[in-house]
């Protein structure tokens, strides 16, 4: 859907360009040196503004455009999956009972029945290291829930530092647009006694840079850059779902009420039903 949306924004523009009696030509001759002009500029200030963690988390990252949501229905069902076996292993057993499963997450039986979560490296951190810290005798859901709140948002602003860096680069395009037209007006005026034929086309020629500057960085580059964030957002609800499921618990829920409460907090895009988890969790093995 996103990458149709970049087809209609080329569309729109020159579609109505064309109608309007426009000619490609003079766009078609001046675009491969404005574009060298305004992109190597731009990307150039990108790589100098931003480290080479968040250089390669963008570039990992531009699959936005294909895949918008970093996790989906399933995904969700699975992470409610692994919270109830979990948690229903510790009220059967006790908290004691999930130490080989956290302390060597990478090996537990457990953890391997859920591939998908199993190698979500960051999430299965973050919930093995909050099941450390409940199995060692903090069971205080205030506590744990403002700790968890706060780590939350320390990763998302790690996850949305693509988005803000696109959004940073989108927002100098522009201006870089308008020093390509430079170049070009002072191009122009050192072949001022040209006829006017000639110079009408050289100052066309440099104002393709002005609208290749504006139409960069308002139809592509800021949208993916919009795009980054939403996926960054999403990375986010799957560590928020986490938070509300083992708060629920510690506050004294039984294992599919704290599940429940995780669930009925998603997106309804994402959001299973009650009847498709309740039907998943009939299915698991009894956690051991």
């Amino acid at each position: 859907m996103k990458l149709l949306g970049l087809l209609i924004v080329i569309g729109g523009v020159f579609a109505g360009y064309l109608l309007g009696g426009g000619h490609m030509a003079p766009i078609l001759h001046a675009a491969p040196h404005e574009m060298m002009t305004i992109g190597g500029a731009a990307i150039g200030a990108f790589l100098v503004a931003n480290t080479p963690h968040v250089i390669k988390d963008t570039v990992k990252n531009l699959n936005c455009l294909i895949k918008p949501e970093a996790h989906n229905k399933e995904s969700y069902i699975e992470l409610l999956s692994v919270l109830f076996s979990l948690f229903k292993l510790a009220r059967t057993k006790g908290w004691l009972a999930l130490e080989s499963h956290i302390e060597q997450p990478d090996e537990s039986e457990l953890f391997k029945q859920f591939p998908g979560f199993h190698h979500n490296h960051h999430a299965l951190l973050f919930l093995c290291d909050y099941l450390r810290i409940i199995s060692l005798g903090k069971e205080n859901p205030h506590e744990i829930e403002a700790l968890m709140d706060e780590e939350i948002e320390t990763i998302r602003h790690e996850k949305m530092h693509p988005s803000h860096a696109v959004q940073t680069m989108a927002d100098g395009i522009p201006a870089l647009g308008i020093v390509a037209a430079v170049l070009g007006v002072i191009k122009t005026m050192g072949s001022i006694t040209e006829p006017p034929e000639v110079l009408g086309k050289m100052i066309g020629g440099a104002l393709v840079g002005t609208f290749l500057g504006v139409f960069l960085a308002y139809g592509f580059v800021g949208p993916i850059a919009g795009a980054l964030g939403a996926k960054g957002e999403s990375e986010i609800m799957y560590y928020r779902c986490i938070k509300v499921a083992v708060v629920s618990f510690l506050n004294g829920s039984a294992p599919q009420v704290a599940v429940e409460f995780a669930r009925k907090f998603l997106p309804h895009n994402v959001q299973p039903t009650f009847m498709e988890l309740e039907e998943k969790l009939n299915e698991l093995p009894a956690p051991g």
